[in-house]
């Protein structure tokens, strides 16, 4: 049994959620410039160029990336050999946040849905935990910006729709959003299970690496189906037009009730906030 002490969690989650509001991801960038050689909108070329040139001033200057630093999403796998000492885990993780957005200089964005009123340290994250086996604890932070997350959608569809319905509900939701998400946005998509479960494995689903397709070859031909009709919308970089709507599309499916048919997608901006620590 190795013991991991709350303390150190906490530590990690400070960090991480600054580091992951004031730098881009290497993967991301990489892809924003790969973007940059295949937009065919001038102006679409254009918003990348900056989006880049602001990722670089954001990493120099230690200033967030965006002014939407987020509610503080937090995906823990822990060890089922793992023992936490030092305090709670739930409490750890407040604090972290609350230390992050303290001691990093991030936008409190979280407030009571009715009275609007500011918590005034962006808790409570939404903590998902999960029992794994080992004796390690992985932690992937995603801080998410309002204007991507609102146009994030959960809907029971109809089994005979199948994978026309699928894309049909992500094109609608790319649609609607518009250049809102802040474009060029990656789609996370979520099938099975039920309403939660699909919520939450939509949100999963951009978790996934640039690229990497579904292991199903059925799956991995629709992500990159719906990728291609999301790009030929025209909406672009910005929302400025251009063939750069999305940077890609990943799909994650678990069974289902052989009544129902779930499915949801969050879109994520093109920042695409993210980071992670195995301790």
């Amino acid at each position: 049994m190795r013991e991991i002490r709350c303390p150190e969690i906490e530590a990690a989650l400070e960090r991480l959620f600054i580091e992951a509001n004031t730098e881009l991801c290497p993967a991301v960038k990489e892809r924003i410039e790969e973007a940059v050689t295949q937009e065919a909108s001038p102006v679409g070329r254009e918003v990348l160029e900056e989006l880049l040139a602001n990722a670089r001033i954001a990493r120099e200057e230690r200033v967030p990336i965006c002014q939407d630093t987020g509610l503080a999403v937090v995906f823990m796998e822990v060890g089922q050999d793992v023992h936490l000492a030092g305090g709670g885990l739930s409490e750890a993780v407040e604090e972290g946040v609350r230390n992050a957005y303290k001691n990093g200089y991030l936008r409190k964005s979280c407030c009571d849905p009715f009275s609007r009123i500011n918590t005034g340290d962006n808790t409570p994250a939404i903590l998902h935990t999960s029992i794994v086996q080992g004796e390690q604890v992985r932690i992937v932070v995603m801080p998410k910006g309002g204007g991507s997350e609102n146009y994030g959608e959960a809907r029971m569809l109809v089994p005979s729709e199948g994978k026309e319905g699928v894309k049909a509900f992500v094109k609608e939701m790319v649609q609607k959003g518009g250049p809102n998400p802040c474009p060029p946005i990656i789609i996370g998509v979520g099938v099975g299970g039920n309403l939660e479960t699909s919520a939450i494995l939509s949100k999963e689903a951009l978790m996934v690496p640039f690229g990497l397709r579904n292991e199903d070859p059925r799956i991995a031909e629709l992500e990159l189906d719906i990728l291609g009709e999301i790009n030929r919308l025209g909406i672009g970089p910005g929302g400025y037009g251009g063939t750069t709507t999305a940077l890609d599309v990943h799909i994650k499916v678990i069974p289902c009730h052989i009544a129902s048919f779930p499915v949801a997608v969050n879109i994520q901006c093109h920042a695409h906030r993210m980071r992670e620590v195995l301790l």
